[in-house]
């Protein structure tokens, strides 16, 4: 990014959340920079965004973070309003996904998400047959999550690079019908007692594995 780190101008003694208004030492007027928002500026920025968003309107931060997405989306079924929803939209933002699909019921509680949502690309899908046959569309291969009998180890498996990572509700898993048409099902090696593992949990898992073997770490923050 060219414009100048938020530490050379920004004042750290606002809110104990972001920071407070802009202040510059050197008596200079506010970035003119379209990105910034002037009611931010003039007010302070309390958002839970990364130091180099300070100020930035949302559109801006959308667009910026466009530039550099990565070619994996994130699918999970919600045909009983999975409450996991809103922390696997929060850790799709972080990892920059292209988009979360909600397939299934369109409403789910956006708490978790923490309003990453707002920086985030959502789609809906009525059913995982329409989410299959926008994937086919899109050149993505469908790839199920879920520790079910042949699937492979994520720990092992090459993930595709431009593919949908399909999580099922907490509870039964990856539907059915999703296994079915999915090209590759994977499984997180589990040692405990328990049977699985929470789908939010799982997700943030299998989009950090797709992290490891494709993104680029120098664009991270």
């Amino acid at each position: 990014m060219d414009q100048p780190g938020p530490t050379e101008w920004q004042s750290r003694s606002g809110p104990e959340v972001g920071v407070g208004p802009w202040v510059d030492e050197r008596g200079t007027s506010p970035p003119a920079d379209p990105r910034y928002d002037p009611e931010l500026l003039a007010d302070g920025d309390t958002r839970n965004v990364v130091d180099a968003y300070r100020y930035w309107t949302r559109d801006a931060i959308v667009a910026d973070i466009d530039s550099r997405r990565h070619p994996f989306h994130v699918a999970i079924e919600n045909f009983a309003h999975d409450a996991n929803i809103g922390t696997v939209v929060r850790t799709a933002n972080a990892f920059a996904a292209a988009a979360v699909h909600i397939v299934g019921k369109r409403r789910w509680n956006r708490r978790g998400a923490m309003v990453t949502d707002r920086y985030q690309h959502l789609m809906h899908h009525d059913s995982v047959a329409d989410l299959i046959g926008w994937a086919r569309a899109e050149g993505l291969a469908v790839v199920a999550v879920d520790n079910t009998p042949g699937s492979r180890r994520l720990e092992t498996a090459e993930l595709p690079r431009d593919c949908v990572l399909l999580f099922g509700q907490e509870g039964p898993g990856v539907s059915e019908d999703a296994h079915n048409h999915a090209d590759l099902t994977v499984s997180i090696a589990q040692f405990g007692s328990t049977r699985s593992i929470n789908a939010g949990v799982a997700a943030g898992i299998a989009m950090h594995a797709w992290v490891r073997q494709h993104a680029d770490l120098g664009t991270a923050w």
